[in-house]
């Protein structure tokens, strides 16, 4: 039996204590680190601002209008530059994760976009705080 001070504690982000992300090959700090969570939360929250006020000004407030224009942004955003509008505000970016610096491309933003839409993946996390979405998209949320 291993000690509970060799484990290392859920705080320190598992045994090794290296933080979220360096399973993933990912910096504990800086560009290109796994962005926290409440930075992702905040520019989900920005995005579905955004989307409210184009479903009111063109589709008068349809809830599945303002769910299909979020999916829109995302699917074209994040496929074409990697980052959506809130991500871009609070310097976030969606990258590959066996390409790091690349935007995931129109098949990977489609499917991480679905599952997003979903709700239910997005708040399913690994261990290092990826949402399901990211994780079966192969992408990942870092700082710019």
């Amino acid at each position: 039996m291993e000690q509970r001070a060799g484990m290392g504690s859920w705080l320190e982000g598992g045994p090794s204590g290296e933080g979220q992300g360096s399973r993933l090959g990912l910096p504990a700090t800086g560009a290109g680190s796994l962005a926290p969570v409440g930075r992702r939360l905040a520019a989900l929250a920005i995005d579905w601002a955004v989307c409210l006020l184009i479903s009111a000004a063109f589709f008068d407030r349809d809830p599945m209008a303002t769910l299909g224009v979020f999916a829109l942004e995302n699917v074209l955003l994040v496929s074409t530059l990697g980052t959506t509008l809130g991500h871009r505000a609070l310097g976030l970016r969606v990258q590959r994760l066996v390409s790091p610096g690349t935007p995931p491309g129109l098949l990977l933003a489609l499917v991480r976009t679905v599952l997003l839409c979903l709700v239910v993946p997005a708040v399913v996390w690994d261990a290092d705080g990826r949402g399901l979405h990211d994780r079966t998209a192969g992408t990942v949320i870092v700082r710019r």
